[in-house]
């Protein structure tokens, strides 16, 4: 038997609230770059269920960008670290350089894939200038009082580059080397974006102050305001047009706009969200217009993640491209068929996924608001989901919404399960069981559930106490196991409900028999950390487990010692393992905030 990756379903881009998101493309318009949690994502700009990911960085990631050439990506982290490596071959990390004792905000590239200036947070300086082969230094960049969000340099010679601060100049420098020339003072806020047009003739700049300034590319000479009071919010992103002559802006007044630099005015403006109405996660925080394209696709970042294709002349969006920005905690799908995937993550968002050709749609209504902590399929088609905010939702699979009022439970949900008609929620204090969305019976319990699986009249619970604890599904105790020596943290029936497989806090598996509760399988023992997931195939001949480890384990009941691992599946852990496509794949998610496919074959 073996198991090969096949696909990785990428991570939301990390935002932040009041701050802007860069965007970058490759020379060819083909694909994405941006930074996610603690790894890099290069995304397929038409296909966006085929990534890569960058996962070298130890820290989390702030920024990425492509080198003109296309063969190099530079990215950067909140420890000060700027980190340059291959993107057309197997992301082997060609360089590895400090920066600044501090975040990295932004970086750029000039035209021979030479230099690179990474700009941020610092203490002492804000920004430094290096080559990307050696690190050397080929400049300073000083001048400015506080952290630089944003940094361009001029693709043309003589070299030019320039910087915006949240001392509200931006910064001229001549190079190479780059040194400091002029201060250019005209925004009276932050300044959140500049960009050299992509003929070098022209350099914008946009800011919190709502206002979008143009400079001579060549003199950093003042052109003037372009657009005033056109924008009510802050403008976080500015990207050109590959003609020169046109670009666009993103702004937290949930807008994205199109300008006309020689008739100084917007020719398109797009609204995201509802008309009229305010809406927080539709705040533009980034914007990227790919200049290898011959479509004039833009491509614009709000708040929660979601990517926006827009075209010139269209009013609404060609796709949105959603997915999660935090770590997976929890996925479902019904066995082995994988016709439905529903992955839920530490922000509250339930995605459902497409598993033939890997999109992701965002569960509407009334979501969670804190950690998702457990989803489970029912046999009416239904998806059962709660989470930290003390409440359990049910889901329409087909309407992809959810339905009627939330419930609340007694205390902190840690799971929940459908067997035999009933949705049983493990909480905190007990358990609480209800029927077609009516509580029928509660009990609290001597010991804090950790965990908890169903098979149909059985529920198996696993508590702080370090026992495995059997009820029936009307919350009547049937068995009480103490062999266990560490804390159970997952349980899986197997699709017979013949075989219960049970991991621990250890790293340990253990599956017990249900007919007499005896110890049927002790080998499976290989991870090295908590046990987070379970899940058997179709047939129960073989099971698939994943850890905080960060490995995943396919296992087989026949020849239990016999094993085979994919390493570092999920940077920072393994979260959630299943079955899809009649056990021929194996979909997983954890603190990466991506979802991976993996193809299982040899199966005996």
């Amino acid at each position: 038997m073996s198991i090969k990756a096949e696909s990785i379903w990428a991570a939301s881009p990390s935002t932040t609230r009041g701050q802007p998101t860069h965007l970058s493309s490759d020379s060819k318009g083909e694909r994405l770059a941006y930074a996610s949690n603690k790894s890099i994502f290069l995304r397929s700009i038409d296909e966006p269920a085929i990534s890569t990911q960058y996962s070298a960085h130890t820290t989390t990631t702030t920024v990425a960008r492509f080198a003109p050439s296309g063969y190099y990506v530079a990215s950067g982290d909140i420890s000060g670290t700027v980190r340059v490596w291959d993107c057309v071959g197997e992301g082997r990390t060609k360089g590895e350089y400090p920066i600044i004792a501090g975040r990295i905000n932004d970086l750029a590239w000039d035209g021979d894939s030479a230099r690179i200036i990474a700009v941020g947070d610092g203490k002492g300086r804000f920004g430094h200038c290096i080559t990307a082969d050696s690190g050397n230094s080929v400049g300073e960049i000083s001048g400015q009082s506080s952290q630089i969000n944003a940094v361009s340099i001029r693709q043309q010679r003589p070299l030019r580059a320039a910087t915006g601060s949240d001392d509200t100049s931006l910064a001229f420098y001549h190079g190479a080397p780059f040194k400091f020339n002029t201060s250019l003072r005209k925004h009276n806020r932050f300044v959140y974006g500049v960009a050299f047009s992509p003929d070098g003739s022209t350099l914008v700049s946009v800011g919190a102050d709502k206002k979008i300034y143009l400079f001579d590319g060549r003199t950093g000479e003042d052109k003037g305001e372009i657009g005033a009071s056109e924008h009510k919010g802050s403008i976080f992103g500015v990207s050109w047009a590959r003609d020169s002559k046109r670009f666009v802006t993103s702004s937290a007044d949930q807008t994205v706009k199109i300008w006309d630099v020689e008739a100084g005015k917007s020719v398109q403006s797009w609204h995201m969200g509802e008309e009229g109405s305010v809406s927080i996660p539709d705040h533009q925080v980034g914007v990227v217009w790919p200049l290898g394209r011959s479509d004039g696709l833009i491509i614009s970042l709000n708040l929660a993640g979601d990517l926006s294709y827009l075209v010139e002349g269209s009013q609404k969006p060609q796709r949105v491209v959603q997915g999660h920005q935090k770590n997976i905690t929890s996925l479902a799908t019904n066995q082995g068929q994988g016709k439905i995937l529903f992955t839920g993550s530490s922000e509250g968002r339930v995605c459902n996924w497409n598993t033939t050709n890997g999109v992701a749609e965002t569960v509407e209504g009334d979501a969670h608001t804190n950690y998702v902590s457990g989803l489970s399929a029912s046999p009416d088609g239904r998806i059962y989901s709660v989470g930290w905010d003390d409440s359990l939702r049910s889901i329409d699979t087909a309407a992809v919404t959810f339905t009627g009022a939330a419930s609340k439970t007694d205390g902190q949900p840690k799971g929940v399960v459908c067997s035999n008609g009933y949705t049983i929620v493990a909480t905190h204090k007990g358990l609480e069981s209800s029927e077609d969305g009516e509580r029928q019976k509660e009990i609290k319990t001597d010991f804090t559930p950790s965990s908890i699986a169903a098979s149909g009249s059985m529920v198996a619970v696993g508590g702080d106490d370090n026992k495995l604890h059997v009820y029936s599904t009307s919350l009547a105790l049937q068995k009480e196991i103490a062999e266990p020596s560490s804390l159970i943290t997952a349980l899986a029936f197997s699709p017979q409900g013949d075989s219960l497989a049970v991991g621990f806090s250890s790293g340990k598996i253990s599956v017990y028999s249900c007919d007499s509760w005896d110890i049927a399988i002790s080998r499976w023992s290989s991870h090295t950390a908590r046990v987070t997931s379970i899940a058997w195939n179709s047939k129960g001949t073989h099971a698939i487990s994943g850890s905080l480890d960060t490995n995943i384990f396919l296992w087989s009941v026949a020849n239990p010692g016999s094993r085979v691992n994919i390493s570092n599946a999920h940077k920072d852990g393994v979260n959630g393992v299943t079955w899809i496509d009649n056990d021929q794949k194996v979909v997983s998610v954890g603190g990466d905030a991506a979802v991976k496919v993996w193809r299982i074959e040899g199966l005996s």
